[in-house]
């Protein structure tokens, strides 16, 4: 192999510079990012790689949700997700269902607000902030209220012991609004909340089995098997992985499981698209890289992925918006 051979390989493709003028919507937008460079790019192939993941048949697509997506205003699009059949598992943390569930109550109860700001005053006016959003505490002693209401009709003998993921899908029936539980329960889609007492909502149950004589007990280690039968039952599986934290660990760690109980010839997830802005260098599990997954057999070896780091805020309502684009579905 001579070296002009080898030099030639890297100098395959030319960079296109961005032409605003060529772009009509979003999905032009991404395509013509793919050809350039950075966060622009990897962003562009994300959209190719979802394309790919939605649109194959026997891919079972699991969202995995961290962060304050949902007090952020990223609720809606969980839900459009849902409804369009993007999306067949959701992995998340228990305070984005709870911050969706005052949205339902309040009619949007969330504010727009201002990190500059003296939170000393916003705690004597009982208004909690997470970063330059606003939520009075008002707003979640409503939730709590209308929760405690759908809780005494769904469990009139008040001892209750049930797995969070059915929790979530008797509530959802229940809830005559929009919002992620009531749209999940009516698309069949499981919701998942491993680190679930980490979380208003487990914080409100806690205060149902003290004040209203509840005895709620949680069978979290079911949660681990009812998940394994989703992903075993998929000729193919990927993540659509929002954040890191304990919802991404905790669905990529199901295939190191089953290859533990069950010897499976092929493990891993097939897919992966990932928003993010955590780094690799210091160790942490959030910063942890597709690549790194595959040695614990987190993901296939042929593997598509990539990943975006960009505040998901930013890239997640571009991404997602491009693609219902590109599948004509808006």
């Amino acid at each position: 192999m001579t070296d002009n051979y080898q030099k030639n390989k890297y100098l395959s493709k030319k960079i296109k510079p961005f032409d605003p003028r060529e772009v009509k919507n979003v999905d032009d937008l991404l395509s013509a990012l793919k050809y350039c460079g950075f966060q622009g790019r990897n962003l562009g192939k994300a959209l190719d790689i979802l394309e790919k993941m939605v649109l194959d048949d026997d891919c079972l697509t699991v969202l995995t949700l961290s962060g304050a997506m949902v007090p952020a205003g990223m609720g809606e699009l969980i839900c459009v997700l849902m409804e369009y059949n993007l999306i067949d598992v959701l992995v998340t943390t228990g305070a984005n269902i709870i911050h969706d569930l005052v949205d339902g109550v309040n009619d949007i109860g969330h504010y727009l607000g201002s990190s500059d700001v003296d939170d000393g005053e916003l705690f004597r006016f009982r208004i909690n902030r997470i970063y330059d959003v606003f939520l009075p505490e008002e707003n979640y002693l409503t939730t709590e209220k209308e929760l405690l209401l759908k809780i005494k009709e769904l469990f009139p003998e008040k001892k209750v012991f049930i797995t969070p993921s059915k929790l979530f899908a008797k509530l959802g029936e229940k809830l005559d609004y929009r919002c992620i539980l009531s749209i999940a329960a009516k698309k069949k889609i499981p919701i998942f909340v491993p680190a679930f007492s980490d979380s208003e909502f487990a914080l409100d149950l806690y205060v149902f089995n003290k004040q209203e004589g509840f005895d709620f007990q949680f069978d979290i280690l079911k949660e681990i098997e009812t998940f394994g039968d989703c992903i075993r039952k998929a000729k193919k599986t990927g993540t659509v992985i929002i954040g890191g934290g304990v919802p991404r660990n905790w669905a990529q760690q199901i295939f190191p499981l089953l290859d533990q109980l069950e010897q499976l010839e092929t493990i891993g997830y097939d897919y992966s698209v990932r928003i993010h802005t955590a780094i690799e260098y210091d160790g942490g599990l959030s910063g942890c890289t597709v690549t790194e997954s595959k040695s614990w057999g987190k993901y296939t070896l042929d593997s598509k992925s990539v990943s975006v780091w960009c505040d998901a805020t930013i890239a997640l309502p571009i991404l997602i918006t491009g693609l219902l684009q590109r599948l004509e579905l808006i």
